[in-house]
């Protein structure tokens, strides 16, 4: 779950770590009234997308003037912004961030993630601040500093130092830097976090500041937090992600033009990348689960088409927990209510599986049966060239 920077920097502040004063708005008025309430210019005008580069895409603006921030926040407000996260198609801004100016002597970059090798947490730091981190670490790996922390033991002094030492610091800014590297990992740890990331963190004098922040929580520990449903901007999600949630399917929009349906993110990334070794574009990411039925099945269907990209869907399940026959009855059912008109492959393997295919060839319908997982991606990617 993504959240806006104002909402991050409002998390961050619970745990004191030092974050410019500003508000957020939602129309050019408001943002002029939020940048009078500072008190004072220059004033920054910032986008709030659920991505990065808002800057380089013109989405961060300075103001000296109640006149310039005015035109700024009307230039800003409603823009289709474009950055290298958000597609060519970019994602129109309807929320600003007005915040005071600060005078920055240094920028750094920080973040912190779980590395899933290591089952450990990585605090990563570099002296190359406002660039993405990406470029950074194509160009110069050398400036990015990893310091892995045990969950168990956490966030030790040590720690701190050796972060603060990689950026150069010394005196009142190094002990500024370690008080706040501290507090970015406890709001890291207990507020669920799987990405917390500071680009850039500035020295402003002798102080450490978080100048910019992106918070992403761990969808798996939101049950933790039901106060977070009010950070949830469903104007920032793609609409079919939000009906695939409300049927508790696992579901993500891609480029291509092959409906995928599949139990097992597992298997679903094994179908995506053989039809993709196959000539195909696959459409999206779908997990049924393991219990798929014909509700599931049906819900996902009306998902995948309503993607006029589709032109054929391809259904691969393994009848483990559930028996093939059934997941069979939910296909046929699933394509006469749904009024399926485009090529479906169905893969069935597993419990009851020589029943299913049956069903499904006496079905009527326009319902191939693959022989296997190629068998299978073969016939989609045919069905779309056809």
């Amino acid at each position: 779950m993504k959240i806006h920077e104002y909402q991050a920097k409002q998390l961050l502040a619970g745990y004191d770590v030092p974050v410019p004063k500003g508000k957020p708005a939602q129309s050019v008025d408001e943002a002029v009234r939020a940048g009078l309430d500072l008190g004072g210019f220059p004033v920054v005008v910032k986008a709030q997308i659920h991505a990065g580069g808002r800057g380089k895409g013109g989405g961060v603006k300075l103001a000296k003037n109640e006149t310039e921030l005015k035109e700024l926040a009307s230039q800003i407000f409603g823009m289709q912004l474009v950055t290298h996260q958000t597609g060519p198609a970019g994602q129109t801004v309807q929320r600003l961030l007005v915040e005071q100016g600060m005078k920055i002597d240094q920028e750094f970059y920080a973040s912190i993630l779980l590395d899933r090798a290591q089952s450990k947490d990585v605090f990563m730091v570099s002296t190359e601040g406002g660039m993405d981190i990406e470029e950074v670490a194509a160009k110069t790996p050398e400036k990015i500093v990893k310091v892995t922390i045990d969950p168990a033991s956490g966030f030790q002094p040590h720690h701190g130092r050796q972060l603060a030492f990689a950026l150069g610091l010394s005196g009142k800014s190094f002990k500024s830097a370690t008080a706040c590297f501290e507090k970015l990992y406890r709001a890291y740890r207990e507020a669920d976090c799987s990405l917390l990331e500071i680009n850039p963190l500035i020295r402003s004098g002798d102080e450490i500041i978080a100048l910019d922040a992106k918070v992403n929580f761990d969808d798996n520990a939101l049950y933790r937090h039901p106060d977070y449903d009010a950070l949830r901007d469903l104007a920032e999600e793609d609409p079919s992600e939000i009906e695939a949630s409300k049927s508790n399917l696992n579901f993500i929009k891609l480029d291509g033009n092959i409906g995928c349906m599949v139990n097992g993110a597992g298997l679903a990334m094994a179908t995506m990348d053989i039809i993709k070794l196959h000539g195909g574009e696959p459409a999206n990411f779908l997990d049924v689960g393991g219990g798929a039925n014909a509700q599931s099945v049906a819900a996902a269907f009306k998902i995948i088409l309503a993607d006029k990209n589709v032109k054929a869907v391809m259904i691969n399940i393994f009848g483990g927990i559930v028996r093939c026959d059934r997941v069979a009855a939910g296909v046929i059912e699933a394509a006469k209510s749904e009024h399926v008109t485009v090529p479906v492959i169905v893969r069935l393997e597993g419990n009851n599986a020589d029943v299913a295919a049956q069903m499904l060839r006496d079905s009527g319908l326009n319902l191939t049966v693959a022989g296997d997982l190629t068998d299978a991606a073969t016939k989609a990617c045919a069905a779309v060239k056809g």
